[in-house]
């Protein structure tokens, strides 16, 4: 995996990330934005909350976080009971991460 490559996993309808990832992708972001673009997923850092989007809650000691989205995810096919982890890279051309093929059936 290289530096532009990040694993989150979507479940319960949120988007959780592990605090090494937080720290080397997201530091010092506080939301993101995610959106659908066909079957790939983006998610674009928000440096203030005052921007909209989801914010990035830390869950435990470790530094994880979790962007609590269930309606984002229910709206795009993802049930609050589906678990999945998904390989996502970044594009500068999106200025984001991109889930190529997220929300392939």
């Amino acid at each position: 995996m290289n530096d532009a490559t990040l694993t989150v996993r979507v479940s319960r309808g949120g988007l959780h990330l592990s605090g090494e990832a937080f720290e080397r992708h997201f530091s010092g972001i506080s939301g993101i934005v995610l959106m659908r673009r066909e079957a790939d997923l983006l998610i674009l850092p928000v440096l203030l909350a005052q921007a909209g989007g989801y914010l990035l809650k830390r869950k435990n000691l470790a530094g994880d976080r979790v962007a609590h989205a269930p309606d984002f995810f229910r709206a795009n096919g993802i049930a609050d009971d589906k678990e999945r982890e998904l390989q996502v890279v970044w594009d500068s051309s999106q200025a984001g991460f991109i889930g190529r093929g997220a929300f392939a059936n």
